[in-house]
This record gives C-alpha cells, sequence and structure tokens, in this order.
C-alpha cells in the first residue's frame, strides 16, 4: 500500500508518526510525503522540512505566502504523479486542505483528513467546504463524527493523544516537591499560553489574580511550566510576579511531573486542560484575545464553554473565565475555592479520558483500522 502523508505541525507529527505506526502494525507500506522527526522514525523521507509550513497565522503567512503557494503546488502535483492509494493529510487546514483541493480536481485519490475542525464550536461552514475534497475524517473527540457526517463525510472518532502519555506517579511527584522545597505547600502551576500573543496578553493578569490567592494562601508556591516558543518572554513577563515562582526550562524533566504534583492548575484555554485532567489536577481555566477577534468570535461562538474537559465530560465542572471575565479578582476566588474543594473536578475529569479513549486501543492504532477500513 502507498500512502501520502503530510503534516505541518509539531502535534500533527505526533499524531502522524503514531498512525504511521499503526499501519506499519497491520499491513505492508511505503510512505511518502512531509512530516517531522517522530514520522521520519517511522520511515518518511520528507520532501521538505515540515518547518517551512509551521507559520501559519495571518501575520506569519504573509512574508511566506509565495513560498507556500509554490510549495501546495509542488506537493499536489506529486500526489498526482505517483498515484498513491491515499492521501492522509494531518491538521494544519491552510496547508493541507489547499493542497487536498488540488489532488481531488484531477484525480480519484482517496482523501483523508485527521483532526476535525472545530465547526461545532463556531464557523460550521467548514465542515461543507471541507467535503468537497475530503473523504473520510479521523476525529479526536466522540462528538464530532456527526458533524462531519452532516457535511457529507465519513468519519471515526479514533480517539485523543493524551489518553496514551506517560504520568507521573505519586513517588515521582513528591520526589519533585522534596527537590524545589516545596514539603507541603499548596502548589499552583500557572500556564499562561504556549503563543506569545497569549502570554502577553494573558501574563499579568495571571500575576494579578496568584498576588491575591498569595494574600490569602502565603504559604502557597507558584510554579510555571515553560514552553519552548516562549520561554524567553515568560521569563520576562513573570518577574515581577509575587512568591518568587518556580520556572520549569522546556527541557526540564520535571515539566510532566510538576503536573501531578500540582493542587490546582492556572491554566489558558486550549488542549493543557486534558493534560491536566489526565493527571488528575484540579484546574482553572482563563483566556481572552485581542479585542477584534473577541467581538467577532464571540459573535460566532456556538457554545457556552470553551474548556475540552467540560465539552467532552457534559459539564461545567471545570469553571472558566473567559473574555471580558478574565478579570483577575474573579480568577483568585475561583482559584481559592477549587484549591480548597479540588474533589468537585476529579469525576469529570476522569469521564473525560474514558470518553477519549483511556484503557482502550491506542488512538494510531484506531486511526490506522479506520483507514485500512476506508480503503477496502
Amino acid at each position: 500500500m502507498k500512502v501520502f502523508v503530510i503534516a505541518g505541525e509539531v502535534s500533527g507529527d505526533k499524531l502522524g508518526g503514531a498512525l504511521m505506526a499503526g499501519l506499519k502494525s497491520l499491513t505492508a507500506v511505503d510512505f511518502t510525503g512531509v512530516g517531522g522527526p517522530l514520522m521520519e522514525e517511522q520511515g518518511l523521507n520528507s520532501r521538505f522540512p515540515m518547518s517551512e509550513l509551521s507559520l501559519m497565522g495571518i501575520v506569519e503567512i504573509l512574508p511566506k505566502y509565495r513560498d507556500l503557494k509554490k510549495r501546495i503546488r509542488e506537493t499536489a502535483d506529486a500526489i498526482i504523479a505517483e498515484k498513491p492509494d491515499v492521501l492522509i493529510t494531518i491538521d494544519s487546514p491552510d496547508f493541507c486542505l489547499r493542497v487536498a483541493r488540488l489532488v481531488k480536481a484531477a484525480s480519484d485519490t482517496r482523501t483523508i483528513h485527521y483532526v476535525a475542525p472545530t465547526v461545532w464550536a463556531w464557523r460550521p461552514g467548514r465542515a461543507e467546504k471541507m467535503a468537497k475534497h475530503i473523504d473520510h475524517v479521523l476525529a479526536l473527540f466522540p462528538f464530532e463524527p456527526p458533524f462531519m457526517e452532516e457535511a457529507g463525510m465519513t468519519c471515526d472518532f479514533v480517539g485523543h493523544p493524551v489518553v496514551t502519555e506517560t504520568q507521573a506517579t505519586d513517588a515521582e511527584a513528591a520526589e519533585f516537591r522534596a527537590a524545589h522545597g516545596l514539603t507541603d505547600a499548596p502548589v499552583i502551576l500557572a500556564l499562561p499560553g504556549s503563543r506569545r500573543g497569549e502570554v502577553s496578553r494573558l501574563a499579568d493578569r495571571f500575576g494579578e489574580a496568584l498576588d491575591k490567592v498569595l494574600q490569602v494562601r502565603p504559604d502557597a508556591r507558584i510554579v510555571i511550566p515553560c514552553a519552548a516558543p516562549v520561554y524567553d518572554l515568560v521569563q520576562q513577563q513573570t518577574r515581577g510576579w509575587s512568591g518568587d515562582p518556580i520556572l520549569l526550562a522546556p527541557d526540564d524533566p520535571g515539566k510532566l511531573t510538576a503536573f501531578k504534583a500540582a493542587d490546582v492548575a492556572l491554566a489558558a484555554s486550549g488542549t493543557v486542560s486534558l493534560e491536566l485532567a489526565a493527571a488528575q489536577t484540579a484546574m482553572v481555566i482563563a483566556y481572552d484575545m485581542a479585542w477584534l477577534s473577541r467581538a467577532i468570535i464571540s459573535r460566532m461562538l456556538k457554545i457556552d464553554t470553551v474548556t475540552l474537559v467540560n465539552l467532552v465530560s457534559e459539564t461545567r465542572a471545570v469553571p472558566e473565565f473567559i473574555g471580558k471575565d478574565c478579570e483577575p479578582g474573579k480568577i483568585a476566588g475561583s482559584l481559592l475555592t477549587t484549591l480548597a474543594e479540588p474533589a468537585g473536578q476529579m469525576e469529570a475529569m476522569s469521564l473525560t479520558m474514558e470518553r477519549l479513549g483511556a484503557g482502550g486501543e491506542p488512538p494510531g492504532l484506531r486511526a490506522a483500522k479506520s483507514v485500512l477500513g476506508q480503503l477496502k
């Protein structure tokens, strides 16, 4: 079987690597396409560096638009010429779906897209547009298939990769606390985002909220695990924070253990809420965006919560402060309440992991079986 596979982000490379491993365990397969180191470990010889596709924001893409347009055409032409049994595109819709459109216009190649667009949250028309050149979708969330099927595509829920991530043990968490002199102190994780814009908007508000918490709980300690793209910015933005916070560098082996060791987390909205749920760490979610984006998205939003744990568990167990509600006083009050009563979120977090596939077949294998099912 010949598979042409494309990923343009680190998260997509992770999904792609697991999917490729699953396919190799089930059948003889040759891979070609574009991907990162995890996909290359599985036998992909990337046609060009995946990093060329990682700048997909509006501001970032403009200087690279001509080069990216050329790569889209080159990639589509290669697929049409090679005639693979299937084209699998992974997330990165600005690149991947443009390639799929060109391929479908010139061939009958079967097309599969991994990671459904968030039409359940906003811009539902994206699914109908995607259905013109995508045959099948591999979904991360169990509530997504009906949306894709209504738009005219087949779709299988294959599970979320968070359920396969190794979690720290209680003993490792205790060692982490001892190593950082935390002993019996309440530990609060601060996670102001992995993008520079997020950190710039949220760091000051997170700092003010945590200062208010420390006024009530002066024994609490703040730990900040830093993502690589924003490490320098987080260092700069948190210099004035109270409580002498502990910053963990991107390569610090204690980053994952910190999730288990913490009593509560204050986090930006996103996949991090699932990582905290996997570690069974209670959380408060806070997020804001540029005022114009907030004004536009607030009018288009179709849901009353943006926290993935709430959406998957069909509860509203995790408190969130979004947009105009992202206010330090409100956040601090919720953190203090959650710190005092974290057990209120445990059932929702366990249910979330169960619904995302914990304890079942690995998502990469489920995705591989879904792909093969489409080719029979």
